[in-house]
């Protein structure tokens, strides 16, 4: 797709701003219709790290659902659908909206930036789904398991839908924004926000700051899901300093040497 010209006037900016949210709501929206007529089958793929917390049997087909899961007004049925389709929607239209949102800060960037776009393009549509995975394959059970014990011994769970459902997506949604961190951490580089053995040697305060966030993003606040979410950003991180310093090697020598021949003058 066309990025346009690096100057344009204010009101032409806004006219490329209208066509490109345009572009990416008519893709969800068309990405949303479709979805929903499946989306019995999406809420039973969502509910499956789940299930056995809410049926002691395994839970194989959309009929099975209704005896497990409740809804409690008339629009429940509805919200509970469009949302999950709106969800799958985002991930399906990932590669348009992430292109379109790049696409209208390209102009902006200087042309030996440029060349990173169109990789991280693809590598952060990866790490978006690559941390849903990793949520629904490793995070959803746990972190359920240690919400429902909570229950134990004063009261019943009556599964609500809705709340249920939400929760998944919120864990989700999380986790897919969760592991962009490293793409963040190689535009700071690239763009000479931050020096890249400035944030080598802050690791530490970058660790702290890390597990804090982790504190207050995770919906259920249980010390499981903080440290799993904390342990997969640490292991971002560090891997996103190891891929900047291969492909930046030369930026970072001769930042290394710049920062040598200050103190030099400074002696």
């Amino acid at each position: 797709m066309p990025v346009g010209t690096a100057r344009m006037p204010l009101f032409d900016h806004l006219g490329e701003l209208r066509r490109r949210l345009t572009v990416i709501v008519v893709a969800l929206l068309i990405a949303t219709f479709l979805l929903y007529l499946v989306s019995p089958q999406l809420i039973l793929f969502l509910i499956q790290p789940v299930a056995r917390f809410l049926s002691g049997d395994p839970i194989t087909d959309v009929n099975q659902l209704a005896s497990v899961l409740n809804v409690f007004d008339p629009l429940g049925g509805f919200t509970l659908r469009f949302k999950v389709s709106l969800f799958f929607g985002a991930i399906v239209t990932s590669p348009i909206w992430l292109w379109q949102i790049l696409a209208f800060f390209l102009p902006a960037l200087k042309p030996e930036e440029r060349k990173w776009v169109v990789p991280t393009f693809f590598v952060g549509v990866f790490l978006f789904i690559l941390g849903t995975v990793f949520c629904y394959l490793v995070i959803l059970r746990p972190a359920f398991q240690w919400m429902l014990e909570q229950t134990t011994g004063f009261a019943n769970i009556l599964a609500n839908a809705q709340e249920y459902i939400s929760l998944i997506l919120l864990f989700e949604i999380g986790f897919g924004i969760a592991f962009e961190l490293p793409l963040i951490v190689f535009y700071l580089i690239v763009f000479n926000i931050v020096p890249y053995k400035k944030l080598r040697k802050s690791w530490r305060t970058v660790y702290i700051v890390l597990m804090v966030v982790c504190a207050m993003v995770t919906p259920d606040a249980s010390p499981i899901t903080m440290l799993l979410m904390f342990a997969a950003m640490a292991a971002l991180y560090e891997a996103s300093l190891f891929v900047s310093r291969i492909v930046l090697a030369k930026r970072i020598a001769q930042q290394k040497e710049a920062e040598a021949l200050e103190e030099t003058e400074a002696d």
